[in-house]
C-alpha cells in the first residue's frame, strides 16, 4: 500500500530530527564560546555573560513577542527557575574560563549532563554509552585535572550541575509554553539578574561599539540559536539521550579551537573525540531502535496551552 512506506520510515525520521537540532545547537555554542574567549580581555568574564544574555533576551523578545498575561502561577515559577538556572550556568562557566583553559572547562562541565543521563536512564544500555562517553571526556582532559586551578575546576563542576538543571527546566518550559515563548521570558529573567554583576565588573567598557558587536555575535551563537534548538529538541527527545549527546561538547570545543584559535589536536585528543562520538551515536541508535521496536515513533510531549487560549 502507498501509505505503508512512510509509516515505516517515521520512527527514524522523528528520532533523528531532534538529534539534528541538538547537534546544530552544540556546534553553534562552541564557536560562540571560542569567540567569547577572545572577547573576555575587553569586557571581563561577567561582562561577556551580561552582553550575551542581554542581547539574546532582546532578540528573543522581539522575535517571539511572548504574551505576559494568561499564564498560571506554575508557568511563571517554571520560567523564573529556568532563567535563574541559565544565569547561574553561564556565570559559573565563564568564571571557570577565566581560570582554566576552554577544553578542560567544557570537559568538566559536561559531567553534569552525563550524570543526569545515568540518573534518568531507564535502559541499562544507556549506562554503557554514558560510561564510554565519560571515558572519552577524561581522556580528552589528559587523564586528570591535578594541574588546574582548583577554583576554576569548582566553577566548571558547578556549571555542569546547572547544565543538568537547565536540561530539566528547558524541557518543562517547552511543555508549558508554545514555540520559544518560555525561553524568551526566561532569558529576560536571566539578563535582569546578571545586569548588575556585569555593570559592576565592566562598567562603560560594555558600551564600546566593538565590544557590543562581538557580544551580539556571542549571544546569537551561544544563546539564541542553541537554546532555541535545544528547547525544540527536548519536546521530542528523552532527557537521558539528550544528556549523552551533550558529551559531544568537548569534541566540538576542540574542533572550534582548531578552526578559530589554531589549536592542533593530539592523537590522544583524537581518540577521546572518537570515543565520545561513538557513545553519542550509540545513544541515538538506541533511541531510534526503541521507536522501531514499538512500531511507532516516540511521541512528542505537546506544550500545555496558555490559560485563555
Amino acid at each position: 500500500p502507498t501509505g505503508s512506506a512512510p509509516a515505516g520510515r517515521a520512527p527514524r525520521r522523528d528520532s533523528l530530527g531532534p538529534v539534528g537540532l541538538v547537534l546544530g545547537g552544540a556546534v553553534s555554542v562552541q564557536f560562540g564560546g571560542a569567540l567569547a574567549v577572545s572577547l573576555m580581555p575587553r569586557a571581563g568574564a561577567l561582562g561577556v555573560v551580561t552582553l550575551r544574555l542581554l542581547v539574546a533576551a532582546l532578540v528573543l523578545l522581539v522575535v517571539c513577542r511572548p504574551r505576559v498575561r494568561g499564564h498560571s502561577r506554575a508557568d511563571w515559577g517554571t520560567v523564573i527557575v529556568f532563567g535563574i538556572t541559565m544565569a547561574a550556568m553561564n556565570g559559573l562557566f565563564y568564571q571557570s574560563l577565566a581560570r582554566i583553559p576552554l577544553g578542560p572547562a567544557v570537559t568538566l562541565e559536561v559531567l553534569g549532563p552525563l550524570a543526569l543521563s545515568v540518573v534518568t536512564s531507564r535502559r541499562a544500555v544507556n549506562l554503557v554509552w554514558a560510561g564510554l562517553a565519560l571515558g572519552g571526556v577524561f581522556l580528552l582532559s589528559g587523564g586528570g585535572f591535578g594541574d588546574l586551578d582548583p577554583v576554576g575546576v569548582g566553577f566548571a563542576l558547578a556549571a555542569g550541575a546547572m547544565w543538568a538543571a537547565y536540561i530539566v527546566f528547558s524541557a518543562r518550559t517547552g511543555r508549558r509554553f508554545p514555540q520559544a515563548d518560555g525561553l524568551a521570558l526566561a532569558m529576560a529573567v536571566a539578563a535582569v539578574l546578571f545586569l548588575p554583576l556585569g555593570a559592576v565588573e565592566s562598567g562603560t567598557r560594555l558600551l564600546d561599539p566593538t565590544t557590543l558587536a562581538l557580544g551580539a555575535a556571542v549571544a546569537v551563537l551561544s544563546s539564541v540559536l542553541p537554546y532555541t534548538l535545544e528547547l525544540l529538541a527536548l519536546r521530542r527527545l528523552p532527557a537521558s539521550t539528550f544528556a549523552i549527546l551533550m558529551s559531544l561538547e568537548p569534541a566540538l570545543a576542540a574542533t572550534a579551537g582548531f578552526l578559530v584559535l589554531g589549536q592542533v589536536l593530539s592523537p590522544t585528543e583524537t581518540l577521546a573525540i572518537t570515543l565520545v562520538i561513538a557513545a553519542s551515536m550509540g545513544a541515538v541508535r538506541t533511541q531510534a531502535g526503541r521507536g522501531k521496536a514499538a512500531g511507532v515513533p516516540v511521541k512528542p510531549v505537546k506544550p500545555v496551552k496558555k490559560v485563555g487560549d
